[in-house]
């Protein structure tokens, strides 16, 4: 399996590739974003290691500029940047899993192992149905020409809805991923927030499945 890791400090990088080499990837190191980002479009790898902390280009651009090409190779981003906003920023943009330094090397032996199983699926940067148009990282909707404004959790629910378009959802299963895990109140929260969406971007895309839950399609 081919791993490309990009990472700026070269006795790291160094170390990493021995480690990954030695449980038997093919490894190539780039020290730069713009020879990463070249690596990663010009060859095929399998997941790219993925710095965010980069000279030339940073490890976000390099993931914005790698999704936009349609270019969907399972990234690992692994640095010294902890705060949730940094996690948060890097999976909007496309990255498949977030590890912080210092980390167990067994853990991300296991992280990208998980990722070779998982393949790489399309994930496109910008999630669509019909005309409408959720662009995460912009964090924007559009229908057609117009933008439509929704509040953080409109934005969240929508988000959900349209990654899993076409699929029946119930009202828990939205909480879960859309409000908490925890979550133990009104489950007719859900009902009042599709009420509003639908008031936003229209009434043809949110189906009520009755017994069920909801679903999004195209008219």
């Amino acid at each position: 399996m081919r791993v490309l890791v990009v990472e700026d400090e070269q006795v790291f990088a160094e170390t990493l590739r021995k480690g990954l080499t030695a449980e038997g990837f093919a490894v190539e190191v780039a020290h730069t974003g713009p020879d990463g980002l070249w690596l990663a479009r010009e060859q095929q790898f399998d997941v790219v290691v993925l710095d965010l902390m980069l000279p030339g280009l940073s490890g976000y651009e390099v993931l914005k500029r790698l999704r936009q090409s349609e270019n969907w190779t399972p990234v690992l981003v692994l640095t010294a940047k902890d705060g949730e906003y940094d996690e948060a920023d890097a999976f909007d943009l496309g990255a498949d899993d977030y590890l912080t330094k210092p980390f167990s090397y067994v853990v991300l032996l296991a992280r990208l192992r998980a990722l070779l199983r998982r393949g790489a699926p399309e994930r496109p940067a910008v999630l669509t149905l019909a005309d409408l148009r959720l662009d995460p990282a912009a964090r924007t909707v559009h229908r057609g020409d117009r933008e439509i404004e929704l509040t953080a959790r409109e934005f969240g629910l929508l988000e959900f809805l349209l990654r899993r378009r076409g699929e029946a959802l119930s009202k828990r299963e939205i909480l879960t991923h859309v409000w908490d895990a925890h979550y133990d109140g009104d489950e007719n929260i859900v009902e009042v927030y599709v009420g509003y969406l639908r008031r936003k971007i229209g009434p043809d895309l949110i189906q009520t499945l009755r017994g069920v839950g909801y679903r999004l399609s195209a008219p």
